[in-house]
């Protein structure tokens, strides 16, 4: 799955547009436009969207003996 499908998603589920989601990030509907098509996102970044959708964001690693980063 790919970082605007998740995003995308994540919009629909909230029932608000992407120009709704630019808003509350504070970003121009382009600058999100933009970078929708690149899918490069910081992690601060994607912490910042699950706070607009009202949403935690959890990213980690799963390692076989049980360890997780």
């Amino acid at each position: 799955m790919t970082a605007r499908q998740i995003i995308e998603m994540g919009v629909a589920y909230c029932g608000i547009t992407n120009s709704e989601l630019a808003r509350r990030l504070d970003w121009s509907p382009q600058l999100l436009n933009k970078r929708l098509n690149t899918g490069k996102f910081t992690v601060e970044e994607w912490e910042k969207i699950g706070e607009a959708l009202g949403a935690k964001v959890k990213i980690s690693f799963h390692f076989p003996d049980g360890t997780v980063v």
